[in-house]
């Protein structure tokens, strides 16, 4: 079977991570320990091998500048040096110490019969230096005796120059062997420790890591992580995550397109007040209050954020923004503004023409035909009349309809909506967005009739006027209801204030506010000759510079 590296990563993977760390771990201790034995065991075997060569120099030097081994080997005096070789062998702890003539011939020697042979048996090349240029040597080699750390020294005659001989000291490496078998022993069991010291370090720091990643395996990590980037890139909302310092570490493609940002650049790591100078949008990176559906305005545009700080228990350590273009959530109000406008008109106009038709079918039934032609095109003559005067005096059909169909709202409230027909508004500019121009209008108007409604209403008339003459587009709106004291009329456009009693109350005015001031205008309340409220809406024809 052919073995290949992929097939052995297969095993491997298949582990836990915990598995995988004792295993790694476990084998960098063993290699880690197993080479540094092998150095201990070759340094020590080389040092041991260096202190006994230079214990064998030392004795052989010794032995060699005796005045008695310098007389007797001048003499070739066998006899004496032989048991004095051997005494000094004992009292040196040596294996041998032999002592040869200027000719390397032996004059003494552990074993009798090697007397008189030539040391260059042992060891030719170690021995001419020593006695032709009189040099002292350290060296290993295979004797007679066997494998031996030797030191060889020259004996010199009485003047000190002439060299009349050679004394060669040496030590077996059997006890080296002995030694370095017990370390190699010891560092066995150290090498044994050391891996299992290993395996429980591995233990502890594979629970303490799998603690920190909440138990995942790796390739799980890795999965969450395209997951991750997978979501953020689905999602249709724009998300920015920061450090402690400002640093981007995550933005999806919908932020960078909404931000309006380069796509080749790498915006990750950048600080971002480089793309947001001076923007509300993540003005919170260091408070630990998080914010909701806040409204804020970046390169005249507006968008609705969240902003959720990341804490390492108090300390705030990031940031997430996720942000959206308030032009969708509009698109959606709008429309549903939008529905639920025309269904109230055609409720209305349903309400109002069925009981016309009823009347009508009344009076031919008793006969009245000629009343029930009158009240036809009298009714006909009416709606002509209006949808002229719209058309005469708005000229856009998005600010007509909603004109048309407060008008029919009004008549099933019975009230009367009565449009100045001296009104003009036909120059409205296309930076003016249509759904909120109509958001602004029919909110004050929807409050004049409510207003004509109450109980102490001073009649049931809603005007409106209208023009675009100037610099600026107005529209006034009054209304005979109660009216509102002066010291009121700055507090009833404050989200949530109302006069009027019950929930869902003190939304109205203060989205007209906003609306106005976003398109640099503004609206205003004061008291209507009529007797209710007159609230004026005024936007500059030209777009406000944001």
């Amino acid at each position: 079977m052919k073995i290949t590296i992929k097939n052995l990563k297969l095993p491997f993977r298949r582990l836990k991570l915990k598995s995988r760390m004792m295993l790694i771990l476990g084998l960098m201790a063993l290699l880690q320990t197993s080479m540094l034995g092998l150095f201990a065991v070759q340094y020590l075997s080389q040092s041991l091998d260096d202190e006994i060569g230079l214990k064998a120099l030392h004795v052989a030097k010794t032995i060699a500048a005796m005045p008695e081994i310098e007389t007797a080997v001048a003499n070739s005096n066998s006899t004496y040096l032989q048991p004095l070789s051997m005494t000094l062998a004992k009292q040196t702890n040596a294996r041998f110490v032999v002592i040869g003539n200027s000719k390397g011939l032996r004059l003494s020697h552990p074993n009798i019969d090697k007397l008189g042979a030539s040391m260059m048996d042992d060891d030719n090349d170690n021995i001419s230096p020593t006695l032709k240029h009189g040099q002292a040597i350290i060296s290993k080699a295979k004797g007679s005796l066997g494998w031996s750390m030797r030191a060889r020294a020259p004996v010199f005659g009485a003047n000190g120059k002439d060299i009349t001989g050679l004394v060669s000291v040496g030590y077996l490496l059997d006890n080296i062997d002995a030694v370095i078998n017990n370390y190699r022993a010891t560092l066995l069991w150290v090498i044994l420790a050391g891996f299992i010291f290993s395996l429980i370090t591995a233990l502890w720091f594979a629970n303490h890591f799998k603690k920190a990643i909440f138990g995942l395996e790796p390739e799980q990590i890795g999965q969450l992580y395209q997951e991750r980037n997978a979501t953020l890139e689905s999602v249709r909302e724009g998300i920015i995550t920061t450090n402690a310092d400002g640093e981007i570490t995550t933005i999806n493609k919908a932020a960078v397109s909404f931000l309006d940002l380069d796509t080749r650049q790498q915006w990750l790591g950048a600080n971002v007040s480089t793309i947001m100078p001076n923007s509300p949008m993540l003005d919170n990176q260091i408070s630990s209050a998080a914010v909701f559906e806040q409204e804020v305005w970046f390169n005249k545009k507006p968008f609705i954020v969240n902003r959720l700080p990341l804490l390492n228990q108090t300390q705030v350590i990031g940031l997430v923004a996720s942000f959206r273009p308030k032009d969708e959530l509009d698109l959606v109000s709008q429309q549903l503004n939008h529905m639920q406008q025309y269904a109230d008109s055609l409720r209305s106009q349903t309400h109002e023409y069925t009981n016309k038709l009823h009347t009508i079918a009344g009076l031919i039934q008793i006969g009245a035909s000629d009343k029930a032609l009158s009240l036809i095109g009298q009714e006909n003559q009416a709606h002509q009349v209006l949808i002229k005067l719209l058309m005469d005096t708005v000229t856009d059909p998005v600010l007509a309809g909603c004109l048309l169909g407060k008008f029919n709202r009004a008549k099933e409230l019975g009230l009367e909506l009565y449009i100045d027909p001296e009104s003009h508004m036909n120059d409205i500019f296309e930076h003016i967005p249509r759904d909120q121009l109509v958001s602004m209008v029919g909110n004050i108007i929807d409050n004049a009739m409510e207003a004509c409604l109450m109980k102490n209403a001073h009649g049931k008339k809603v005007s409106i006027s209208m023009t675009d003459y100037g610099t600026d587009l107005i529209f006034e709106v009054e209304d005979q209801g109660p009216g509102i004291e002066s010291n009121l009329h700055s507090l009833i456009f404050t989200k949530g204030y109302s006069t009027k009693k019950g929930e869902d109350h003190g939304i109205g005015l203060h989205l007209v506010q906003k609306l106005a001031e976003r398109l640099g205008g503004y609206v205003a309340m004061e008291h209507a000759p009529l007797g209710g409220s007159l609230v004026t809406i005024s936007l500059p024809k030209q777009a406000p510079s944001l």
